[in-house]
């Protein structure tokens, strides 16, 4: 095998620095003494303290807004992955598992691949329009919570849905027919032997689809009331007026939770293949 040039190691070295040092940056302002500026003023643990403790912190009505964005952040994040990992499950056995025609199948992919491509400036504007027009038939669909939740789900079910399905794929139709010559039902089937063998890749997708609703920001921006703001939302508006190190040490553990879910879920997707 011919060995790679070196230039081919060092173009990936600096990619990759491209793209963590500004994280890396964010990451080493959050411990530094100074509130103001961008000079060192010493190693401090006191900004990810105040993010718990409001009395620690030197704007308080900051740090409540941003315990108040965490609630709603995970109770989104929760609600709208449990829905979208149910229906995104279902999708997958669905176009997996039925026998379409050639040209419906192929319909059918391309469609479950479109929100995946679509950028979400495109889909937060048609989620706007659509909520403008349902919100005459009912509440559920005002500005807030229940909103972003649908919102949410909308783009969080191809992602589950593609895990999913990549999991039957590997699985085969053999089991269905072995089922059915041992004369069990198709839901007893579903419940003792595909959904235990689907786990790995409905967790896999669960927690993806768990990490894209925690980063979101177009969707949430859209659809949110002025009682649902989310972390990202808030560390938009606190940018907009200035930067300080608590805004740092949030965008950190943000950025940390992200990694370990997208670490897991990517672990749990191997091993379910």
């Amino acid at each position: 095998m011919s060995r790679l040039h070196p230039a081919v190691g060092v173009t990936a070295v600096l990619t990759l620095a491209f793209l963590y040092l500004p994280m890396l940056a964010v990451a080493v302002f959050s411990v530094n003494e100074t509130r103001y500026g961008m000079s060192w003023g010493g190693f401090t643990w006191k900004w990810y303290q105040s993010l718990f403790n409001p009395a620690l912190s030197p704007d308080p009505k900051l740090t409540e807004t941003i315990q108040a964005a965490f609630v709603t952040t995970m109770a989104l994040a929760v609600a709208s992955t449990l829905v979208a990992t149910v229906l995104g499950t279902l999708l997958a056995i669905a176009l997996e598992r039925y026998p379409w025609t050639r040209r419906a199948r192929a319909l059918l992919d391309n469609l479950l691949y479109l929100p995946v491509v679509t950028p979400d400036i495109i889909l937060a504007a048609a989620l706007v329009v659509a909520f403008s027009v349902l919100r005459q038939v009912s509440s559920l669909f005002e500005l807030g919570l229940p909103a972003m939740v649908i919102g949410h789900v909308t783009f969080q079910i191809a992602f589950v849905a593609l895990v999913v399905q990549s999991r039957l794929k590997s699985l085969g139709a053999d089991l269905d027919e072995a089922a059915r010559d041992l004369y069990a039902s198709y839901g007893y089937f579903v419940r003792r032997v595909l959904l235990p063998l689907l786990a790995p890749g409905i967790v896999a997708g669960a927690m993806l689809a768990f990490t894209l609703s925690l980063d979101d920001f177009v969707i949430s921006f859209f659809t949110a009331g002025p009682d649902s703001q989310t972390l990202p939302l808030i560390i938009y508006g606190s940018v907009r007026r200035g930067v300080t190190p608590q805004i740092h040490a949030l965008s950190t553990l943000i950025f940390l939770a992200t990694v370990i879910l997208v670490l897991l879920s990517e672990r749990l997707t191997r091993r379910s293949a």
